[in-house]
Protein backbone atom coordinates (compact mmCIF):
# COMPACT_ATOMS: atom_id res chain seq x y z
CA UNK A 1 0.00 0.00 0.00
CA UNK A 2 1.07 3.38 -0.14
CA UNK A 3 3.77 4.62 2.06
CA UNK A 4 2.26 8.01 2.49
CA UNK A 5 4.65 10.77 4.22
CA UNK A 6 7.20 10.48 1.18
CA UNK A 7 4.90 13.39 -0.03
CA UNK A 8 6.94 15.29 2.84
CA UNK A 9 10.15 15.01 0.68
CA UNK A 10 9.57 17.90 -1.42
CA UNK A 11 7.65 19.69 1.25
CA UNK A 12 10.14 20.10 4.24
CA UNK A 13 11.95 22.77 2.56
CA UNK A 14 9.18 24.88 2.34
CA UNK A 15 7.74 24.16 5.70
CA UNK A 16 11.41 25.85 6.43
CA UNK A 17 10.94 28.96 4.48
CA UNK A 18 7.28 29.65 6.45
CA UNK A 19 9.41 29.04 9.40
CA UNK A 20 11.93 31.93 8.54
CA UNK A 21 9.25 33.84 7.37
CA UNK A 22 7.35 33.51 11.07
CA UNK A 23 10.15 33.35 12.99
CA UNK A 24 11.95 36.06 11.69
CA UNK A 25 10.64 38.78 9.37
CA UNK A 26 7.74 39.21 12.21
CA UNK A 27 10.32 39.50 14.66
CA UNK A 28 8.59 36.88 16.96
CA UNK A 29 9.82 33.46 18.65
CA UNK A 30 7.57 30.45 19.21
CA UNK A 31 6.42 29.47 22.83
CA UNK A 32 7.35 25.82 24.63
CA UNK A 33 4.43 23.79 26.01
CA UNK A 34 3.98 23.75 29.83
CA UNK A 35 2.48 21.81 31.89
CA UNK A 36 -0.51 23.94 33.30
CA UNK A 37 -0.13 22.69 37.11
CA UNK A 38 2.85 21.16 39.40
CA UNK A 39 3.04 17.80 37.25
CA UNK A 40 6.33 16.29 36.43
CA UNK A 41 4.78 14.00 34.18
CA UNK A 42 1.99 12.40 31.68
CA UNK A 43 0.89 9.62 29.73
CA UNK A 44 -1.17 10.39 26.69
CA UNK A 45 -2.58 7.78 24.26
CA UNK A 46 -2.31 7.76 20.68
CA UNK A 47 -3.51 6.06 17.83
CA UNK A 48 -1.07 4.50 15.72
CA UNK A 49 -3.00 3.96 11.97
CA UNK A 50 -0.83 2.85 8.90
CA UNK A 51 2.23 3.23 10.98
CA UNK A 52 1.46 6.88 12.08
CA UNK A 53 0.68 8.35 15.55
CA UNK A 54 -2.07 10.50 15.91
CA UNK A 55 -2.78 12.00 18.77
CA UNK A 56 -5.76 14.72 19.77
CA UNK A 57 -5.34 18.57 20.71
CA UNK A 58 -7.32 21.72 21.25
CA UNK A 59 -6.99 24.76 19.56
CA UNK A 60 -7.84 28.19 20.76
CA UNK A 61 -10.00 25.94 23.24
CA UNK A 62 -11.56 24.10 19.90
CA UNK A 63 -11.71 20.59 19.30
CA UNK A 64 -10.11 18.14 20.31
CA UNK A 65 -8.71 17.54 16.54
CA UNK A 66 -6.27 14.38 15.42
CA UNK A 67 -3.02 16.00 14.19
CA UNK A 68 0.32 13.28 13.18
CA UNK A 69 2.96 13.66 15.81
CA UNK A 70 5.35 14.04 13.27
CA UNK A 71 9.56 14.70 14.39
CA UNK A 72 10.10 15.65 10.74
CA UNK A 73 8.18 18.54 10.28
CA UNK A 74 9.63 21.66 12.24
CA UNK A 75 6.20 24.13 12.10
CA UNK A 76 2.74 23.90 13.30
CA UNK A 77 0.86 22.46 10.54
CA UNK A 78 -2.99 22.74 9.93
CA UNK A 79 -3.61 20.77 6.81
CA UNK A 80 -7.86 20.84 7.39
CA UNK A 81 -8.18 24.16 5.49
CA UNK A 82 -11.64 23.72 6.97
CA UNK A 83 -10.56 24.91 10.18
CA UNK A 84 -9.77 28.45 9.08
CA UNK A 85 -13.63 28.88 9.51
CA UNK A 86 -13.63 27.64 13.32
CA UNK A 87 -11.03 28.45 14.92
CA UNK A 88 -11.13 32.45 14.87
CA UNK A 89 -7.29 32.91 14.75
CA UNK A 90 -6.10 36.41 14.76
CA UNK A 91 -3.15 38.61 12.77
CA UNK A 92 -3.96 35.89 10.15
CA UNK A 93 -2.24 36.66 6.49
CA UNK A 94 -1.51 34.67 3.38
CA UNK A 95 1.53 33.78 1.37
CA UNK A 96 2.33 32.13 -1.63
CA UNK A 97 5.57 30.59 -2.81
CA UNK A 98 5.78 30.04 -6.35
CA UNK A 99 7.02 27.90 -8.60
CA UNK A 100 5.22 24.67 -6.94
CA UNK A 101 3.59 22.15 -8.80
CA UNK A 102 1.63 22.19 -12.73
CA UNK A 103 0.90 25.71 -13.00
CA UNK A 104 0.33 26.47 -9.01
CA UNK A 105 2.23 28.49 -5.93
CA UNK A 106 1.83 27.04 -2.55
CA UNK A 107 -0.48 29.26 -0.64
CA UNK A 108 -1.04 29.41 2.67
CA UNK A 109 -2.02 31.07 5.54
CA UNK A 110 0.23 31.86 8.57
CA UNK A 111 -0.08 33.35 11.98
CA UNK A 112 2.14 34.42 14.71
CA UNK A 113 0.31 33.44 17.51
CA UNK A 114 -2.03 30.24 18.31
CA UNK A 115 -3.04 28.55 21.43
CA UNK A 116 -2.65 24.58 21.91
CA UNK A 117 -3.52 22.11 24.29
CA UNK A 118 -2.45 19.02 24.65
CA UNK A 119 -3.95 16.97 27.57
CA UNK A 120 -2.57 19.07 30.68
CA UNK A 121 0.10 20.94 28.39
CA UNK A 122 -0.69 24.41 26.98
CA UNK A 123 1.61 26.38 24.53
CA UNK A 124 0.17 30.03 24.87
CA UNK A 125 1.79 31.38 21.52
CA UNK A 126 3.00 29.50 19.02
CA UNK A 127 3.03 30.02 15.15
CA UNK A 128 1.23 28.06 12.52
CA UNK A 129 0.44 27.61 9.28
CA UNK A 130 -2.28 26.64 7.77
CA UNK A 131 -2.84 25.29 3.64
CA UNK A 132 -5.70 26.03 1.85
CA UNK A 133 -5.65 23.14 0.06
CA UNK A 134 -4.92 19.96 2.16
CA UNK A 135 -2.10 18.77 0.11
CA UNK A 136 -1.74 15.75 2.00
CA UNK A 137 -4.90 14.06 2.54
CA UNK A 138 -3.98 12.07 5.13
CA UNK A 139 -7.51 11.60 6.26
CA UNK A 140 -8.59 9.13 2.94
CA UNK A 141 -5.16 7.62 3.86
CA UNK A 142 -5.35 6.79 7.35
CA UNK A 143 -9.20 6.49 7.42
CA UNK A 144 -10.07 8.93 9.71
CA UNK A 145 -10.31 12.56 9.53
CA UNK A 146 -6.89 14.01 10.28
CA UNK A 147 -6.11 17.82 10.88
CA UNK A 148 -2.49 18.36 10.66
CA UNK A 149 1.12 18.07 12.11
CA UNK A 150 2.50 18.68 15.25
CA UNK A 151 6.89 18.46 15.74
CA UNK A 152 8.90 20.74 16.86
CA UNK A 153 6.90 22.35 19.24
CA UNK A 154 6.40 19.37 21.33
CA UNK A 155 9.46 17.31 20.98
CA UNK A 156 11.74 20.55 22.06
CA UNK A 157 9.28 20.97 24.92
CA UNK A 158 9.49 17.81 26.84
CA UNK A 159 11.47 14.46 27.14
CA UNK A 160 9.38 12.35 25.43
CA UNK A 161 9.15 8.50 25.81
CA UNK A 162 6.99 6.24 22.89
CA UNK A 163 6.17 2.85 23.98
CA UNK A 164 4.73 1.32 20.52
CA UNK A 165 3.05 -1.87 21.89
CA UNK A 166 0.85 0.23 24.32
CA UNK A 167 0.54 3.29 22.40
CA UNK A 168 1.30 5.60 25.10
CA UNK A 169 3.49 8.94 24.98
CA UNK A 170 4.99 9.90 28.82
CA UNK A 171 6.04 13.11 28.58
CA UNK A 172 8.87 14.65 31.61
CA UNK A 173 9.78 18.20 32.33
CA UNK A 174 13.02 18.89 30.20
CA UNK A 175 15.32 19.70 33.26
CA UNK A 176 14.30 16.25 34.73
CA UNK A 177 16.97 13.98 33.02
CA UNK A 178 15.25 10.89 32.65
CA UNK A 179 17.10 7.89 31.46
CA UNK A 180 15.30 4.54 30.47
CA UNK A 181 16.83 1.35 32.48
CA UNK A 182 19.08 -0.48 30.46
CA UNK A 183 18.40 1.70 27.44
CA UNK A 184 21.40 2.86 25.38
CA UNK A 185 22.26 6.45 24.52
CA UNK A 186 22.70 7.53 20.80
CA UNK A 187 23.65 11.18 19.84
CA UNK A 188 21.49 13.18 17.34
CA UNK A 189 21.85 17.04 16.20
CA UNK A 190 18.69 19.10 15.75
CA UNK A 191 19.44 20.83 12.67
CA UNK A 192 16.71 23.21 11.16
CA UNK A 193 14.26 21.81 13.65
CA UNK A 194 14.34 18.54 13.24
CA UNK A 195 16.65 15.16 14.75
CA UNK A 196 19.30 13.70 12.89
CA UNK A 197 20.97 10.48 13.42
CA UNK A 198 24.62 8.94 12.12
CA UNK A 199 23.75 5.67 11.43
CA UNK A 200 25.47 2.34 9.88
CA UNK A 201 23.97 0.57 7.09
CA UNK A 202 24.95 -2.07 4.58
CA UNK A 203 23.47 -1.79 1.53
CA UNK A 204 23.00 -4.43 -1.12
CA UNK A 205 25.89 -4.51 -2.89
CA UNK A 206 28.23 -4.98 0.25
CA UNK A 207 29.00 -1.38 0.86
CA UNK A 208 28.98 -0.10 4.49
CA UNK A 209 28.00 3.35 4.61
CA UNK A 210 27.50 6.11 7.96
CA UNK A 211 24.30 7.34 6.79
CA UNK A 212 22.77 10.62 7.88
CA UNK A 213 19.05 10.31 8.08
CA UNK A 214 15.99 12.39 9.76
CA UNK A 215 14.14 10.79 12.54
CA UNK A 216 10.40 10.65 11.27
CA UNK A 217 7.67 9.72 13.01
CA UNK A 218 5.15 11.53 10.79
CA UNK A 219 6.86 8.16 8.15
CA UNK A 220 5.62 4.84 8.04
CA UNK A 221 8.27 3.33 5.78
CA UNK A 222 11.43 1.62 7.60
CA UNK A 223 13.75 3.95 6.00
CA UNK A 224 14.21 5.60 2.80
CA UNK A 225 17.55 6.74 1.15
CA UNK A 226 17.68 9.60 -0.70
CA UNK A 227 21.59 10.84 -2.01
CA UNK A 228 24.51 8.99 -1.28
CA UNK A 229 27.27 11.50 -1.87
CA UNK A 230 25.31 13.60 -4.10
CA UNK A 231 24.07 10.27 -6.38
CA UNK A 232 21.33 7.97 -6.00
CA UNK A 233 21.84 5.33 -4.16
CA UNK A 234 22.21 1.68 -5.68
CA UNK A 235 18.35 0.21 -6.16
CA UNK A 236 18.36 -3.22 -5.00
CA UNK A 237 18.12 -5.87 -7.89
CA UNK A 238 15.31 -7.54 -6.26
CA UNK A 239 12.35 -4.74 -6.22
CA UNK A 240 9.54 -2.95 -6.90
CA UNK A 241 8.83 -0.14 -8.77
CA UNK A 242 6.49 1.92 -6.88
CA UNK A 243 4.34 5.31 -6.02
CA UNK A 244 6.14 6.21 -3.18
CA UNK A 245 3.61 9.80 -2.80
CA UNK A 246 2.80 12.71 -4.24
CA UNK A 247 4.85 16.30 -4.02
CA UNK A 248 4.16 19.37 -5.30
CA UNK A 249 5.94 19.03 -8.31
CA UNK A 250 3.39 15.59 -9.30
CA UNK A 251 3.97 12.06 -8.51
CA UNK A 252 7.04 10.81 -6.25
CA UNK A 253 8.15 7.61 -8.08
CA UNK A 254 10.92 5.02 -6.98
CA UNK A 255 11.81 1.99 -5.84
CA UNK A 256 11.04 -0.63 -2.36
CA UNK A 257 13.82 -3.14 -1.70
CA UNK A 258 15.56 -4.32 0.88
CA UNK A 259 19.00 -3.36 2.25
CA UNK A 260 20.72 -6.29 4.12
CA UNK A 261 20.73 -4.18 7.64
CA UNK A 262 20.53 -0.99 9.85
CA UNK A 263 22.63 -0.58 13.43
CA UNK A 264 21.58 1.91 15.72
CA UNK A 265 23.97 2.12 18.74
CA UNK A 266 24.59 -1.52 19.73
CA UNK A 267 21.61 -3.12 17.93
CA UNK A 268 21.39 -4.18 14.74
CA UNK A 269 18.21 -4.97 12.16
CA UNK A 270 18.64 -6.78 9.24
CA UNK A 271 16.81 -7.57 5.58
CA UNK A 272 15.02 -3.70 6.62
CA UNK A 273 12.80 -2.65 3.92
CA UNK A 274 13.56 0.49 1.98
CA UNK A 275 12.47 3.12 0.01
CA UNK A 276 14.36 4.63 -3.21
CA UNK A 277 12.80 7.81 -4.20
CA UNK A 278 13.52 8.70 -7.57
CA UNK A 279 16.84 11.02 -7.15
CA UNK A 280 14.98 13.89 -9.88
CA UNK A 281 11.68 13.66 -7.90
CA UNK A 282 13.02 13.59 -4.16
CA UNK A 283 16.87 14.49 -3.12
CA UNK A 284 17.55 16.99 -6.10
CA UNK A 285 14.65 19.07 -3.97
CA UNK A 286 16.50 19.36 -0.84
CA UNK A 287 19.17 21.61 -0.99
CA UNK A 288 19.24 23.10 2.83
CA UNK A 289 20.41 19.91 4.68
CA UNK A 290 23.20 17.61 3.63
CA UNK A 291 21.85 14.23 4.13
CA UNK A 292 21.08 10.75 3.18
CA UNK A 293 17.38 10.01 3.80
CA UNK A 294 15.46 9.35 6.57
CA UNK A 295 14.36 6.66 9.17
CA UNK A 296 10.07 6.38 10.41
CA UNK A 297 7.93 4.52 12.38
CA UNK A 298 8.93 0.87 10.57
CA UNK A 299 12.18 1.02 12.69
CA UNK A 300 11.49 3.40 15.77
CA UNK A 301 8.35 1.04 16.63
CA UNK A 302 10.20 -1.59 17.48
CA UNK A 303 11.94 0.32 20.30
CA UNK A 304 10.96 1.33 23.71
CA UNK A 305 12.35 5.10 22.48
CA UNK A 306 12.92 8.53 24.23
CA UNK A 307 14.05 12.33 22.76
CA UNK A 308 15.63 14.64 24.51
CA UNK A 309 16.36 17.34 22.21
CA UNK A 310 18.14 19.76 25.04
CA UNK A 311 20.29 16.97 25.68
CA UNK A 312 20.73 15.80 21.96
CA UNK A 313 20.09 11.98 22.77
CA UNK A 314 17.37 9.77 22.09
CA UNK A 315 17.58 6.71 24.11
CA UNK A 316 16.45 2.95 22.59
CA UNK A 317 15.25 -0.38 24.40
CA UNK A 318 14.00 -3.06 22.04
CA UNK A 319 10.51 -3.89 22.53
CA UNK A 320 8.30 -6.81 21.89
CA UNK A 321 8.26 -6.08 18.51
CA UNK A 322 11.88 -5.78 17.80
CA UNK A 323 12.34 -9.16 15.99
CA UNK A 324 8.99 -8.82 14.04
CA UNK A 325 10.23 -9.14 10.49
CA UNK A 326 9.91 -6.82 8.15
CA UNK A 327 7.33 -6.95 5.04
CA UNK A 328 5.52 -5.09 2.80
CA UNK A 329 2.14 -4.78 1.12
CA UNK A 330 1.54 -7.80 -0.76
CA UNK A 331 -1.36 -7.77 -2.17
CA UNK A 332 -0.31 -5.38 -4.97
CA UNK A 333 -2.90 -2.88 -4.18
CA UNK A 334 -2.69 0.78 -3.26
CA UNK A 335 -6.02 1.67 -1.39
CA UNK A 336 -7.67 5.01 -0.01
CA UNK A 337 -10.76 5.36 2.14
CA UNK A 338 -13.54 7.39 0.67
CA UNK A 339 -16.87 8.96 1.65
CA UNK A 340 -18.12 11.40 4.29
CA UNK A 341 -17.01 8.31 6.87
CA UNK A 342 -14.27 7.00 5.19
CA UNK A 343 -15.79 3.67 4.72
CA UNK A 344 -15.19 3.35 0.93
CA UNK A 345 -12.25 1.51 0.31
CA UNK A 346 -10.97 2.39 -3.51
CA UNK A 347 -8.08 0.91 -4.56
CA UNK A 348 -5.78 3.78 -6.42
CA UNK A 349 -2.66 1.56 -8.11
CA UNK A 350 -2.44 -1.68 -9.10
CA UNK A 351 1.20 -2.79 -9.08
CA UNK A 352 1.82 -4.71 -12.05
CA UNK A 353 2.53 -8.40 -12.09
CA UNK A 354 1.02 -7.98 -8.46
CA UNK A 355 -1.44 -10.76 -7.37
CA UNK A 356 -4.14 -8.16 -7.96
CA UNK A 357 -3.02 -7.16 -11.44
CA UNK A 358 -3.18 -11.33 -12.17
CA UNK A 359 -6.87 -11.48 -10.41
CA UNK A 360 -8.09 -8.75 -12.66
CA UNK A 361 -8.54 -5.81 -10.05
CA UNK A 362 -8.58 -2.42 -11.73
CA UNK A 363 -7.77 1.18 -10.55
CA UNK A 364 -11.00 2.39 -9.23
CA UNK A 365 -12.61 -0.85 -8.24
CA UNK A 366 -13.85 -0.58 -4.68
CA UNK A 367 -13.53 -3.31 -2.36
CA UNK A 368 -16.42 -4.10 -0.59
CA UNK A 369 -15.58 -6.82 1.83
CA UNK A 370 -12.81 -9.00 2.61
CA UNK A 371 -13.26 -12.73 4.12
CA UNK A 372 -17.31 -12.41 3.95
CA UNK A 373 -16.74 -9.16 6.28
CA UNK A 374 -17.90 -5.48 5.14
CA UNK A 375 -14.77 -3.42 5.48
CA UNK A 376 -16.83 -0.91 6.89
CA UNK A 377 -16.03 -2.81 10.21
CA UNK A 378 -12.50 -2.44 9.08
CA UNK A 379 -9.66 0.04 9.89
CA UNK A 380 -7.11 0.93 7.22
CA UNK A 381 -5.13 -0.47 10.08
CA UNK A 382 -6.92 -3.99 9.93
CA UNK A 383 -6.84 -3.65 5.86
CA UNK A 384 -3.17 -3.09 5.89
CA UNK A 385 -2.34 -5.60 8.53
CA UNK A 386 -4.41 -8.59 6.57
CA UNK A 387 -2.56 -7.43 3.16
CA UNK A 388 1.36 -8.18 4.90
CA UNK A 389 0.69 -10.95 7.10
CA UNK A 390 2.05 -14.05 5.15
CA UNK A 391 3.32 -14.71 2.00
CA UNK A 392 1.07 -17.24 -0.08
CA UNK A 393 -2.19 -16.64 2.70
CA UNK A 394 -5.63 -16.38 0.78
CA UNK A 395 -8.48 -13.84 0.64
CA UNK A 396 -12.07 -13.36 -0.69
CA UNK A 397 -12.16 -10.53 -1.81
CA UNK A 398 -15.85 -9.13 -2.37
CA UNK A 399 -15.48 -5.44 -4.85
CA UNK A 400 -17.82 -3.62 -7.24
CA UNK A 401 -15.99 -2.82 -10.49
CA UNK A 402 -16.12 0.87 -11.85
CA UNK A 403 -16.24 0.55 -15.00
CA UNK A 404 -18.85 -2.02 -15.38
CA UNK A 405 -20.99 -1.75 -11.66
CA UNK A 406 -20.11 -5.55 -11.75
CA UNK A 407 -19.81 -7.52 -8.59
CA UNK A 408 -17.32 -10.00 -8.01
CA UNK A 409 -15.65 -12.41 -5.46
CA UNK A 410 -12.03 -13.49 -6.12
CA UNK A 411 -10.03 -15.30 -4.35
CA UNK A 412 -6.47 -13.16 -4.14
CA UNK A 413 -3.32 -14.60 -2.89
CA UNK A 414 -0.73 -13.20 -1.00
CA UNK A 415 3.16 -12.64 -2.80
CA UNK A 416 6.24 -11.28 -1.08
CA UNK A 417 7.72 -9.94 -4.03
CA UNK A 418 10.95 -8.56 -2.02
Amino acid sequence: MLNCLHKKLSFLNILFLLIVLLLFSINIYAQSFEFTGKRKRETVSFKLVKNLMIIPLKINGKGPYDFVLDTGVGLFLITDPSLIDTLEIKNIRSIKIAGFGEGGDLSAFVTPSIEVDIASTKAQSIPAAILKKDLFDLSSFVGMPIHGLIGYEFFSSFIVRINYPLNTITIYRPETAYVPRKGTRIPITIEERKPYIITDLTLSNGQKIAAKLIIDTGAGHPVSLETNAGLPFEVPQVNIAANLGIGLTGPIKGYIGRIPSVKLGKYVLNNVITAFPAYEDAAAKITSIDRNGNMGNGILRRFDIVFDYNRAAIYLKPSILFKEPFEHDMSGMELTSGGDDFKHIIITRIEPSSPAEQQGLLKDDEILGINFKPVSEMSMQDIDNMFRSKDDRSFIIEVIHQSNKKRERIILTLQRRI
